[in-house]
């Protein structure tokens, strides 16, 4: 009976491990092509998504206020605009699980649709982007 409580708390323990874990891992997923990979945060209290594309057929000229990569990472928030950002990391990470073609992924009012074509992503207020090796849209 006195390793009841010792057996209780090593459980306990292995939880919180694993719930710390679990917040770690990042949330988000990957296309099939493994060229495409979508990240979502909390800022602030605010949900935000980020796609990275690494294989561009074009990249656009970088404008004069980026010093860093300009083209592949795009971004929005659950309620605002979506555009390119000027970034000096990335987001791909091969452990996101695959989003399948004709799959959709949702989250905290963002909706994703991974197709051969590429992959469109938006947010409740219908601005995203569209993003393909060949032609990358912001709507």
């Amino acid at each position: 009976m006195t390793r009841r409580p010792a057996t209780l708390a090593f459980g306990l323990f292995l939880l919180a491990v694993g719930a710390a874990y679990a917040q770690d891992r990042p949330i988000g997923f990957q296309t099939p092509s493994k060229n495409i990979a979508c990240q979502f945060f909390t800022d602030n209290g605010q949900g935000v998504l980020r796609c990275d594309i690494m294989n561009l057929d074009t990249r656009p000229r970088r404008p004069a206020d980026c010093e860093l990569e300009w083209g592949n990472a795009f971004e929005m928030s659950a309620k605002g605009s979506a555009g390119r950002i000027c970034a000096g990391d990335t987001i791909m990470d091969p452990s996101l699980p695959v989003l399948a073609y004709g799959e959709v992924w949702q989250r905290a009012g963002f909706t994703c649709r991974s197709e051969q074509t590429g992959l469109t992503c938006f947010n409740a207020m219908q601005r995203g982007f569209s993003l393909a090796r060949a032609k990358q849209e912001v709507f």
